[in-house]
């Protein structure tokens, strides 16, 4: 697999960190560190100082993260009742969220509203029609789409109306008597470049002033979404390069725009690291397999799910490098984490680790097999 890190070695002190876990808790572990969530957290701050911080829950929904999060100050982005739900278990008021799923069914539009979500996205006039019952109670964001060669996974594909679209959408729903609150856009998650941010930003500008003009009253939020990337490769982010020409864009909109912004994965990728243990190894052919006890039906299941591979460490580091392969639990042949890399030969019990665990790792893993998922440890 292209792209892959995987670091042979490191300190004793950090050896027994992990292992004093997996002693006390058992194997697999995703180690969720509170400190640097929040230090994340500061970073977005500090880089889009005029934005409002929306947690996309979806990333990584754990009840600690959305805790220290809402403590801090953060508001979340929201797209289902089970998520509403989550909330109202911390006592997080509805208030500080933003309904993001574009299609809802009226059993959802009900859920959130009874959960005290009062904003809702939309991209098409049969979801406008939707919210006619429920128009004195709800304020509206238009999704937009605008596509990016340079994300990961594209989420405009699915979701957005074309920019030359708003101006009559915003017409239709003023004359069905719903109040649009102002544009949406999500240019894709894990977004390498920001010029899309930042052109998207620019055509949202325009837009809203088209049409502030067209129906003689103000629009007065842009959600510019996620997508800002985190570095999978561990060789630096220079997070002020990103972020600079995103400002640069903020900077074209009107002074009475209130700026959205919704990160998953920015904030909780680098605050997870996963645990797990080799279980079993087999010579077959050229090839040392090595068995685990978690995979890609587990906490590696982004690699299909989000087209990502984490950053991986042993700490077995002497003798002669193989090719192996590192497979998952399961019974299936596709549950393989790595193959066609050269490690130290591994013993049953070796620990590996994987970095950077914290976004659609847990989020979308499964049951398969009827096996226990990685046992959540917060630090």
């Amino acid at each position: 697999m292209s792209g892959r890190v995987i670091r042979i070695g490191g300190s004793e002190q950090e050896h027994a960190r992990y292992q004093a876990l997996v002693a006390q808790h058992g194997s697999p572990l995703l180690i969720l560190d509170r400190a640097e969530l929040l230090r994340r957290y500061r970073l977005l701050q500090d880089q889009l100082p005029d934005a409002d911080i929306y947690y996309a829950i979806k990333a990584f929904a754990h009840p600690a993260v959305l805790e220290a999060l809402g403590r801090a100050g953060a508001h979340f982005d929201v797209a289902s009742a089970g998520e509403i739900g989550l909330l109202q278990e911390l006592k997080i008021s509805g208030r500080r969220t933003i309904h993001t799923h574009p299609i809802k069914k009226d059993a959802d539009i009900r859920a959130a509203l009874r959960g005290g979500s009062t904003t809702f996205v939309v991209d098409n006039i049969d979801e406008l029609g939707k919210l006619i019952p429920y128009k004195q109670r709800i304020g509206l964001l238009l999704r937009v789409s605008f596509r990016s060669d340079t994300a990961k996974v594209d989420l405009s594909r699915k979701f957005g109306c074309a920019p030359e679209q708003v101006p009559e959408l915003v017409h239709q729903a003023a004359t069905l008597g719903v109040h649009v609150r102002g544009l949406s856009f999500h240019v894709g998650s894990q977004s390498l470049s920001p010029t899309t941010h930042a052109e998207a930003i620019r055509r949202c500008a325009e837009l809203i002033r088209e049409t502030e003009e067209q129906e003689g009253r103000p629009l007065d939020v842009l959600d510019i979404g996620g997508g800002f990337p985190v570095d999978y490769t561990m060789s630096g982010f220079d997070a002020d390069a990103y972020f600079r020409p995103i400002r640069e864009a903020l900077g074209s909109l009107p002074e009475h725009i209130s700026v959205i912004a919704e990160p998953g994965r920015f904030l909780i990728a680098p605050a997870v690291t996963g645990i797990c243990t080799v279980t079993g190894k087999a010579r077959r052919g050229d090839y040392l397999w090595y068995y685990l006890d978690d995979g890609i039906y587990g906490s590696y299941s982004g690699q299909l799910f989000d087209h990502t591979l984490y950053p991986l460490q042993i700490f077995r580091d002497q003798g002669e490098r193989r090719q192996s392969i590192l497979a998952g639990p399961t019974c299936d042949s596709i549950d393989i984490i790595a193959e066609d890399v050269e490690l130290p030969e591994l013993e049953d019990g070796d620990l590996l680790i994987g970095h950077m665990m914290g976004a659609y790792t847990q989020a979308t893993s499964t049951h398969f097999n009827s096996l226990e998922g990685a046992k959540v440890i917060v630090i």
